[in-house]
């Protein structure tokens, strides 16, 4: 396919790759199409060194309706061709070290707040809707929705989410952590580059090492002592710390502030 035919859409501005899920008649439920479209816009965007920050939206009243359903009864793989390693939608296992944003700009129920858990950070249309409702049709959230809720909201209210399939309005999402701003549906894909652009004004290894010291740290074990379980999350500071400072923009970032001029960043 190509151009606006594409289940997926990708262009950049101004340091932001903005991938668009485009199946609007569908809800942009997703099929192998938009797997792959999603998962090569990554790529993409991972590969180009002009690329910062990654914001996923969609196209019509939805987010996200999740998996096409219909695809799926016919027999066919929802999956990116060539690489189910990417999993759902070609995002919800497919890391890339810089950040992610979801431009959730309507409903997203099911595997569209997969996508949106499975995101950074989380820009919502104050008329969005999300939730995990896959019990009320003998399934399972596999697409991260057991995984990632729980490590983003209090247990309590990840089982509710999780066990009752009734969905919550965006307000409620952000006040119990799932998403960071909420703003008027028409406001949302502009927020969210507002927010992108934000972090694409700093140094792109440190919001990438940061990113990932984050995560890393998040899965260690305690801050007062790495010998009790799991990972040393000092360490993985240390680590992140260690590339950061062997780098240019180390160096250009306090002789721009020295100079009083805007950095000049190299990513390297």
């Amino acid at each position: 396919m190509t151009g606006d035919e594409r289940a997926a859409l990708y262009e950049v501005r101004d340091g932001v790759a903005v991938i668009t899920l485009n199946r609007p008649a569908a809800l942009n439920a997703v099929d192998a199409a938009l797997s792959t479209a999603v998962g090569e816009g990554l790529e993409a965007a991972q590969a180009d060194d002009a690329v910062r920050v990654v914001v996923v939206t969609g196209t019509g009243r939805a987010f996200c309706a999740g998996a096409d359903l219909k695809a799926i009864s016919a027999g066919q793989d929802i999956g990116a061709t060539g690489h189910p390693e990417w999993g759902f939608a070609g995002l919800v296992r497919h890391w890339i070290d810089k950040p992610v944003i979801a431009a959730v700009n309507g409903f997203a129920m099911g595997g569209g707040t997969e996508l949106a858990l499975a995101c950074d950070l989380v820009v919502a249309a104050d008329s969005a809707r999300l939730g995990l409702p896959e019990v009320k049709r003998g399934l399972l959230a596999a697409a991260g929705g057991v995984v990632r809720l729980q490590r983003q909201v209090a247990l309590k209210r990840a089982l509710e989410l999780a066990l009752t399939g009734e969905g919550i309005d965006a307000e409620t999402a952000r006040e119990w952590g799932m998403v960071n701003r909420v703003v008027p549906a028409a406001d949302v894909l502009d927020e969210a580059l507002a927010l992108a652009r934000t972090i694409a004004a700093n140094a792109p290894l440190s919001v990438q090492e940061s990113k990932r010291a984050l995560y890393r740290a998040a899965a260690a074990g305690s801050d007062w002592s790495g010998d009790w379980t799991g990972e040393d999350p000092w360490a993985v500071s240390d680590q992140a710390m260690l590339t950061v400072l062997g780098s240019q923009d180390a160096i250009e970032g306090p002789i721009a502030f020295a100079e009083k001029r805007e950095p000049r960043w190299t990513g390297r």
